[in-house]
This record gives C-alpha cells, structure tokens and sequence, in this order.
C-alpha cells in the first residue's frame, strides 16, 4: 500500500517537494506492520532503506544507550536511501504500529526518472547533514 501523500510532507527530506511529485513517490512506498519488541533495524547492520513511522513507537538505541524515541510522522533510514551504508543505531518497536517503507532499488530510478525531485531532496539532506554535524 502507497503512503500516505499527508505522512510524507511532515518529512523534512520531502518538504520542498512539489505535491505532483510527492504523489510519485508515496506511490512507490509499502507498508509494513511492527509488533511491541520487533528489532525494525539493528546497528551495524545492513541498511534496507528509508521509513516514515504512521502509527505506534520505537526506541532509538546506540551502542545500548537509549537515544530518543520515535512515533507517528518520524522517519529513519534517509541516509540509507543514497549510500546503502551500515546502521547507526538500532530501532526497536515499543508499541504495535505501521511504518512505510521506501528502498534504495526503488528510490534510485524514481529520482533518474523525475530529476525534478532531485535538488529538494539535495537541499534537505544538506540541511540534515548541517544538523547532525552541529550536535558533535
């Protein structure tokens, strides 16, 4: 199932992008269901892709200490999107809920075929990338 056009615009990554294009994208999402204790992504390991969390929470672990916790509009995975990289922290589900998914293999052709989403997407990795760097 798409994702919700409405999730994805609480998502810094896609705020710049036209709604035509966001369409695009939010089509080529799928759902996926956690349960209360599932592992969504484990540090170190490999990187799946990006997801946007609908409903319920998980807990946001580095190197076994608690970092934050996410709930409905949050995202992780952005970075894994571009470069397919390690993960940096594990992500555990502390309620039941849902969470769309976009991978690598789906996001590259969608961004070759509509170069318009491109910039936007650059514009707000960088701005990431700034915020990140500024907490170290």
């Amino acid at each position: 199932m798409a994702a919700p056009v409405e999730l994805l615009k609480q998502v810094p990554l896609f705020k710049n992008v036209p709604e035509k294009q966001l369409k695009t994208i939010a089509a080529s999402f799928s759902d996926r269901n956690f349960r209360e204790g599932q592992e969504l992504t484990a540090e170190g390991g490999g990187a799946a892709g990006f997801f946007v969390i609908e409903s319920g929470e998980a807990v946001v672990t580095v190197e076994g200490e608690q970092r934050r916790t996410l709930g409905p509009g949050d995202y992780y995975g952005e970075i894994a999107l571009i470069d397919g990289g390690t993960r940096t922290a594990t992500i555990t589900a502390s309620r039941d809920g849902v969470a769309y998914g976009l991978t690598p293999w789906q996001f590259r052709p969608l961004v070759e075929e509509h170069a318009e989403i491109a910039w936007p997407l650059l514009e707000a990795m960088a701005a990431r990338t700034r915020e990140l760097e500024s907490r170290h």
